[in-house]
């Protein structure tokens, strides 16, 4: 098991190596939930995450005969990046996998970190599949290898993002929100909360469809989820660890399932409102706050766990962040095939402040219909009832494709 000490200890391995991270005060945030709201900004470590922090306190804790051989990793990126910047510092070598999933920028990180040191190698369509191939290698060539979050040298070390938020802020907390992938820095949050300042409120903040920690404690047992949404990357596992469930089974911290939209929803508020760049999982914490239920003024700190977002990403990001808020509406529509029937369907229609965003002829199954795919972008909300009610006058056929359509999947 892991402990306070234990998490003393790795501070101190990180003297010189790992600097503290800042600690923020977010306006926005605490206006909009009346609350005292304070980020810690682990994206601007080296790695751009916490994930360094138990990668350096595992390889530090290797034998020379270990060191020697080397190590190996599967990671989503997060986890890869911060084994690589561990073994460059330490002169360790390193092999890191990575599901294909994995952002590009990640896989970039991974390769720069690690310098001469590391080998990248991308495996496997989850970060599971990737993890099955890293175990094999490991057994084979006698590698040692490192786990992204189930282990106590990794626990502790994560956990020392938890003591630097209490040093930074000078006082307790009433709250801290840290993300839940695998559970190593709820874990490690947790241990070192519990033996110092109990009084604490943790929340666990996963995302909706990869709450892995929630499956395993109504299990009793970490179990496998049957479906995982791959979108947040950086919290997507699919089962939690021995050791990570058995810390958060023992404390058993609030768990917040925080829907994908929403947290596209503050990723595009952290960079339009704040100037922050955030991956999926760092606005994980941030996100679930309006399902907290806390007095107002309490102080609460975010754990904004990590920064490794591809740009290329922001696309799907503005399209989910739309839905979720209820603007982005797709339909599909019979149009005679005649001039002037896109003109009329404009008119009666469209509200003033709405907008066509998507406009795709599916087939011409006759000669005097063809049915289009139509995506429409609402000036507001509460311009989808108006607009309902409209089409249902209209002479066009139409129907609304919903969010839990198969077909939708193919549109986000």
């Amino acid at each position: 098991m892991v402990s306070a000490a234990d998490v003393a200890a790795a501070a101190e391995r990180f003297v010189g190596v790992i600097p503290p991270s800042p600690l923020q005060r977010n306006e926005r945030l605490s206006a909009r939930h009346d609350l005292d709201v304070w980020l810690k900004r682990e994206d601007l470590n080296t790695v751009r995450s916490y994930k360094g922090r138990g990668a350096l306190n595992f390889v530090s804790g290797l034998s020379d005969a270990q060191r020697t051989a080397g190590v190996v990793c599967a990671s989503a990126g997060n986890h890869g990046q911060g084994v690589a910047f561990a073994c460059a510092a330490l002169g360790v070598r390193s092999r890191v996998y990575l599901p294909r999933t994995t952002p590009r920028q990640k896989r970039d990180r991974v390769a720069d970190l690690g310098g001469r040191t590391v080998q990248v190698v991308v495996e496997g369509d989850t970060y599971d599949d990737a993890a099955a191939v890293a175990h094999a290698y490991a057994a084979e060539h006698g590698m040692t290898l490192i786990p992204a979050f189930d282990d106590p040298r990794t626990i502790a070390g994560q956990g020392t993002v938890i003591r630097e938020v209490v040093q930074q802020l000078g006082r307790v907390p009433d709250a801290v929100v840290v993300p839940v992938g695998g559970g190593g820095l709820l874990a490690g949050t947790l241990t070192w909360l519990s033996q110092t300042h109990p009084a604490v409120r943790v929340v666990g903040a996963e995302p909706a469809g990869a709450a892995s920690m929630a499956f395993a404690l109504a299990e009793g047992r970490p179990a496998p989820l049957a479906h995982v949404d791959p979108f947040v990357d950086g919290a997507a596992v699919r089962q939690v660890g021995r050791h990570t469930f058995a810390v958060v089974a023992e404390h058993r911290p609030d768990l917040v399932a925080v829907p994908e939209g929403r947290i596209c929803v503050e990723m595009l508020d952290m960079y339009q409102a704040d100037g922050i760049i955030s991956e999926p999982a760092g606005a994980l914490a941030s996100a679930a706050l309006r399902d907290l239920s806390l007095p107002p003024g309490a102080t609460v700190v975010c754990v904004l766990s990590g920064g490794n977002n591809d740009v290329s990403r922001y696309a799907e990001i503005v399209e989910r962040a739309l839905v979720f808020e209820g603007r982005k509406h797709y339909f599909l529509v019979e149009f005679p095939q005649e001039p002037g029937a896109l003109r009329r369907f404009l008119d009666d229609i469209l509200g003033p402040d709405d907008d066509i965003t998507l406009f795709e002829y599916v087939k011409r199954n006759n000669r005097e219909t063809g049915p289009a795919l139509v995506g429409i972008e609402l000036g507001t909300p509460e311009n989808l009832e108006p607009m309902l009610k409209r089409m249902e006058t209209a002479p066009h056929r139409i129907e609304r494709v919903p969010p839990d359509s198969p077909l939708f999947t193919f549109l986000v």
